[in-house]
This record gives structure tokens, sequence and C-alpha cells, in this order.
């Protein structure tokens, strides 16, 4: 059984215990000879390692996605915990407990589906109405879309976050429907709930959150669109134009191409998709990072990506 957790992990300490190997790489020194670095993780989040000795049989125990025990020291390294591994040994699958792992949503799912499947019967659109219901009557659907992640790192990075996401970014767009006229509440919606459907095949999360040979190849965006477009040729009718629409706000929901949609939005209901779908994955990023924290601090460590310290209050 698993004992010790990264989120315990502190400087000085001694590390013996099971760990998930996100990524390995073998590089070499000044001198010619090899090191390995892996990213280790479990549920309660990552840490960085380092084997300087015995490099390249070390790399030759487990690949990513393999559960190793780790034994080592652990200390600070340009502000960042990092284990000096000592040893590593592939551990069994069948001896593995997933839930160690890879960490799931605080929410309870179900209580999750339901208020989602409420919220999509208020749709008064028929087509829109029917298409959603075709999702929800598709079991093998529903079973990965309540257990995906939203992302492999940057927000909602766990099992169950694709639904909490989605909840949350529904729930948004039936409060911001109601602000502002001449807005297609009905498309909206449906286009919250359908944006990032793509995900329920984008990931693998066995023992970590990696992404699948279809989600390397043509993302989430494509994925979405291909399962949308099945369920639309199964019906008897589905207006041309309406399908556009829906088809248009997956495809521009990251905003710009260089975020990685082919278009970007060009109605009133995709402009402000893009915008909700921003902020509830950043603010769900923000609250992890923070979360990730010594909760007596009252400051962040700096984060790259969005190059800033954030305040915890006191």
């Amino acid at each position: 059984m698993k004992k010790q957790f990264v989120n315990q992990i502190r400087s000085g300490e001694t590390v013996d215990d099971r760990f998930a190997v996100s990524e390995k790489s073998l590089a070499r020194k000044k001198d010619g000879n090899p090191f390995l670095t892996i990213v280790l993780s479990d549920k309660t989040g990552v840490i960085k390692a380092v084997a300087w000795d015995d490099a390249e049989n070390l790399s030759r125990v487990a690949a990513a996605g393999d559960i190793v025990h780790i034994t080592g020291s652990v200390n600070q390294y340009r502000e960042t915990l990092q284990i000096t591994v000592k040893s590593m040994v592939l551990v069994p699958r069948e001896s593995v407990d997933p839930a160690d792992f890879i960490a799931s949503t605080r929410r309870n799912p179900d209580q999750m589906m339901e208020r989602l499947m409420k919220l999509a019967d208020t749709i008064k659109t028929p087509h829109l109405k029917a298409l959603l219901g075709s999702f929800w009557n598709d079991d093998d659907f529903v079973r990965h879309f309540k257990t995906a992640p939203a992302a492999k790192k940057m927000h909602h990075a766990y099992i169950g976050g694709l639904l909490e996401h989605t909840l949350s970014l529904a729930l948004l767009a039936d409060r911001v429907a109601e602000h502002y006229g001449g807005i297609d509440r009905d498309m909206l919606i449906a286009g919250a709930i359908l944006h990032d459907i793509g995900k329920t095949k984008e990931f693998e999360y066995d023992n970590r959150i990696d992404y699948s040979m279809e989600g390397r190849l043509i993302s989430h965006i494509v994925i979405g669109i291909e399962l949308i477009e099945k369920k639309i040729a199964a019906m008897d009718h589905f207006p041309p134009i309406p399908a556009l629409l829906l088809k248009h706000m997956i495809i521009s929901h990251h905003g710009s191409r260089e975020l990685g949609s082919p278009e970007p939005p060009k109605t009133l209901e995709s402009v402000l998709l893009n915008y909700l779908d921003e902020i509830d994955a950043k603010i769900n990023g923000i609250r992890e990072f923070m979360e990730s924290h010594d909760p007596g601090a009252e400051w962040t460590s700096y984060h790259k990506l969005l190059e800033r310290f954030f305040y915890k209050g006191t």
C-alpha cells in the first residue's frame, strides 16, 4: 500500500515508495557520462527525479506509464523539490491500486451528470435537444464522459475533470445568456456541453494522464466534430445551418489558430463560449496551483506559464 505521497515530500527527507513514471529522458553531462531525468507522479502531484549513477540501466527498468518503487533523497534544485534516485524497481501492474496515482474530482460524478442533463432538458430547440439526448442514451459515451480528465496538466486534470468543467461552463453559459440580448441560449448551452466531448477519446488515464494515439494525431476538436457528425447523421433531420453553427462553436472554442482552433469565433455564441471556457479553465488551474503550496504561505511560487506569483491571503 502506498504511504508516501508527492504533496507530503519535503526537502531533506528520504523517499521509499511507489510512483508513476510520467516522463523520462536520458541525457549526458558535460563529461559525456549519462544521467536520467524522470517526472514522477501520484494522485497528489508531480515531482522531478534524477539518477546520476547507472543511468542507462535504470532507464531500461520502466517506460512512461509504468509504476516504479523509488528510493532516494530529496533536495531543492532551482526552488523546486527533486529526488536523487538511488534505486528504481518496476512494480507489477496487478499489485497497483490506480486510485493512488490519478487524482479524482472531489464532487459526485452522478450528481454532476444529473444536474447537467437537467440543464440540457431546459433546451427548447427540438433538434438540439434531440442531439444531446442521443449522447445521453449512448452508455459508452456517458461512461467515458463521466471519467475522462479535461486536460493533461493545466486545468481539471483529474478523473471526472471533463464532466466537472463541462457542468461549470454550461452553468456559466446559462447565466450569461440571460444578461445579453440577442443570444441563442439553446445554441450556447448546447455548445458548452459539447465543446470538449472529443476529450473522451483524447486521453488515456490508467496510471497517469497522457494523450492517446488518436488525441496526438487529430486532437479533441476534430474528434468532437466527428462524434457530433455521427450523431447528426443518425437523426431523421437536423437543419444544416444550425449544424454548421454548432460545429463552428466546437472548432473555434480555443479562440485563435495559435491556440489550436482552425477558425476564430465568428458568432456571438462562439465568442461567449471561448471566453467562458478560458475563465473556467484558468480559475480552476490557478486554484489547483494555489492548493499545491504550503497552506500557511501568503504567496505562491512563480507560475511560469502565466508569468506571475499569486496572492493566497493570510
